[in-house]
Parts: structure tokens; C-alpha cells; sequence
């Protein structure tokens, strides 16, 4: 491997450590009706998240607050003995892409029938550090 390809790889490595993902895969809900959710948490401190995913009544809420307690315990592995409320976890990131669609017939009148597409989605969360975040900033800033 050539050393361009090398530091751009042990580049994305680091950055990989940084990352604190949790994806849910087939997920057996419209994704128009999931970014809906998502879009409550996008950009909230993981308490406050917590607390709009357990009370949200649509469908996809349970499925995305067991996502975001997923992606803590992904947080908590990489960073043991930090304690979660002093370094300021917050819902960096949520995609909802689409999966795939189930297609089905419904029966109709006169003979026909009527496709039906059961759409699944695949979500990706990503939990980051303010303080992290800051810290990295500042030191972006000192190298300049």
C-alpha cells in the first residue's frame, strides 16, 4: 500500500474512534413516517431525546429510543470510566434511508389486483461529545 492510501486509512481510523454508531436494519415501518421521529431528535442532548422517544406515540419511537440506548452503550464501551452527564452526549446525527419493499397483491374488482408495497428502512444514529467536540476544535485552532 502506497503512503497516501496509508495516511488517509489510519486517517478514517482515528475519526472511526470518535464515532459512536448504531444502525437498525429492515426496520418494517415507512421511512416518511420514521424521519418524522427522526427529526424530533436530531440534534438533542440524549436525555431530552430519551424522554421525546418514550412519550412520542408513533410507531417507530420505541424502535429509535432502543436505537439511541444502543448507540450510549456503544459510547460507554469505547469510553470506560467517563461518566455520560459530564461529557454532554447529544444526537449527533440520525438517517432514516429507505429499505427494502415488500410488493404484494390486494385483490380488486372485476379480476384485477391492486399492488401493495410494504416499505421497510434502514436507520443509522450517530451520539457524539460536546465536550469532544470542543476540545478538538480548540486544538484545530492552537495548530494554526
Amino acid at each position: 500500500m502506497g503512503r497516501r492510501k496509508h495516511n488517509s486509512a489510519e486517517a478514517r481510523k482515528e475519526a472511526k474512534k470518535t464515532l459512536y454508531v448504531a444502525k437498525l436494519m429492515n426496520n418494517p415501518t415507512s421511512p416518511r413516517k420514521t424521519r418524522l421521529v427522526a427529526d424530533l431528535v436530531r440534534g438533542v442532548d440524549v436525555d431530552k431525546a430519551l424522554a421525546i422517544l418514550q412519550y412520542n406515540p408513533r410507531e417507530s419511537a420505541p424502535k429509535m429510543r432502543k436505537l439511541l440506548l444502543s448507540a450510549i452503550a456503544n459510547w460507554q464501551a469505547k469510553n470506560e470510566g467517563k461518566r455520560i452527564e459530564d461529557s454532554q452526549l447529544y444526537v449527533k446525527t440520525v438517517m432514516v434511508d429507505e429499505g427494502r419493499t415488500m410488493k404484494r397483491m390486494r385483490t380488486a374488482p372485476q379480476g384485477r389486483g391492486y399492488r401493495i408495497r410494504k416499505r421497510s428502512n434502514h436507520i443509522t444514529m450517530v451520539v457524539a461529545s460536546r465536550v469532544e467536540e470542543a476540545a478538538a476544535t480548540v486544538k484545530d485552532q492552537t495548530e494554526e
